[in-house]
């Protein structure tokens, strides 16, 4: 089974990060793994994304145009990525910061509300891990044993006493994942 992924923010948001663990914990899995990084020259607080396949076979191109998930954390993610989602597909968002939320009825569609969550945490900095949370509960394509293996490896040493919080924003976004309901959302926006 193959699974094509991106994931969109701004810079500093934890985009890449999130999708170097999920292609480390593919490879603990013996997948064959793509992680592609897209960011502009101003990095923090400019507009990154992640494109990530997961794979039982080998992979032939990692320039894709649709997705089977998008994970959109920031409003011009969601207005460039929710229609390259493709049909069938998932689109996991946070609603921090979104004016425009999605309106495609032809996908699944779920909410974390990730700044709020690490917030409360006391560090907003595990926000991208709350979203992978609530991602591996929708979407659970490696296993999280192995995506702690991953953060492991991804993490520098000298920050490996956060191991347990980011174990922690994981378990609090799979607990904290909800369907999105367009057709409710249109009805309270047209009310």
């Amino acid at each position: 089974m193959t699974q094509e992924m991106i994931i969109a923010g701004f810079g500093g948001q934890g985009v890449l990060s999130m999708g170097k663990i999920l292609a480390y914990a593919g490879m603990l899995q013996g997948e064959e793994v793509c992680w592609m990084p897209s960011y502009g020259p101003e990095m923090r607080g400019g507009t990154a994304n992640v494109t990530v396949i997961l794979s039982d076979d080998r992979i032939s191109s990692p320039y894709l145009k649709v997705y089977d998930t998008a994970i959109i954390l920031n409003q011009q993610s969601m207005d460039k990525f929710e229609k390259a989602v493709k049909p069938g597909g998932i689109l996991i968002y946070d609603p921090n910061g979104i004016t425009h939320h999605p309106t495609r009825k032809d996908i699944r569609i779920f909410q974390v509300d990730g700044y709020r969550l690490a917030t409360e945490m006391g560090n907003k900095k595990v926000f991208n891990m709350i979203l992978l949370g609530g991602f591996l509960k929708i979407r659970p394509v490696v296993t999280i044993k192995n995506v702690l293996k991953g953060l492991e490896e991804s993490l520098p040493e000298r920050y490996h006493h956060l191991l347990p919080l980011n174990e922690e924003a994981i378990t609090k976004g799979m607990e904290n994942v909800f369907p999105y309901d367009v057709e409710k959302q249109l009805v309270l926006e047209h009310a």
